[in-house]
């Protein structure tokens, strides 16, 4: 995915906030070449990555928050399905996705509100792992759970096909330059894949304030053949998504933010 900027650990910023890189849905390698040389000496072609690892710090709250939290409500990375009753200690929740979560008020907003559903959030920066991993237990919240780890990967090896009810991808880094489109999260393929994990009926959820990426976002979940457009191009914010300060500092400059929510066809 790709890497948002990250916001002040108070705000569920879009990920792309260049006061404070924090927001970070999965994204990219260092290098932008297509290939690798492995320890044989020959040439692979290395998977581009739509995130960067901050090396941000934790604060104490954080680190404490994984201490005492952590053992009970992050996931480790396996390459094996996930055992979705056995993580959330109740067999027939719907299941939801979110990729990138940045520091978590989103995520802990919406699981609040939908304490019906399971929540399984991928988020690769442990700033902001620590930060949700905190909100958990002041909420507090039992509907959440983490794996720090890519996203691709945990979308490839741990979720089944049409196992998933929802998949929320909010703000992920825009990659602004055009040689790093390359870069961004929700290309076709990878696109694919997230329909694939959907039961028929099951939604993507896309938000961002990136009008060029909105318009490149609508472009390819309107030519994955598996889902449909429940709007007629962009959709309104559902009322679960909560507006966060800076996207309301944006609303009050006159910038924009998208939303797109598609369905998995029957």
């Amino acid at each position: 995915m790709t890497n948002h900027g990250h916001p002040p650990a108070d705000d569920a910023q879009p990920a792309h906030d260049d006061a404070a890189d924090l927001d970070a849905p999965q994204t990219s390698d260092a290098q932008d070449g297509d290939t690798q040389v492995g320890p044989d000496g020959v040439a692979h072609p290395r998977r581009i990555r739509s995130f960067v690892r901050r090396a941000g710090r934790s604060s104490e709250a954080q680190k404490r928050a994984f201490d005492t939290l952590g053992p009970q409500f992050l996931v480790p990375y396996t390459p094996d399905a996930l055992d979705w009753p056995a993580a959330f200690h109740r067999p027939n929740a719907p299941r939801i996705l979110e990729i990138g979560f940045g520091m978590g008020d989103g995520t802990a907003h919406i699981a609040k509100v939908r304490p019906d559903d399971d929540f399984l959030g991928v988020e690769v920066h442990e700033p902001g792992v620590g930060a949700l991993l905190k909100l958990i237990g002041t909420t507090p919240l039992s509907n959440v759970r983490i794996i720090q780890h890519d996203a691709v990967e945990v979308v490839e090896n741990m979720l089944p096909e049409a196992s998933l009810d929802g998949v929320h991808v909010f703000f992920p880094d825009p990659w602004h330059k055009k040689r790093h489109h390359k870069r961004r999260l929700l290309q076709p393929p990878f696109v694919a894949l997230l329909a694939s994990r959907l039961k028929p009926g099951g939604y993507l959820h896309c938000a961002t304030d990136w009008q060029e990426y909105a318009e490149q976002m609508l472009e390819v979940l309107g030519a994955e053949p598996t889902l449909e457009n429940t709007a007629a191009d962009y959709a309104p914010r559902p009322d679960y998504r909560p507006v966060t300060k800076f996207e309301n500092r944006g609303l009050r400059l006159g910038h924009g933010v998208w939303d797109l929510v598609f369905k998995k066809r029957g």
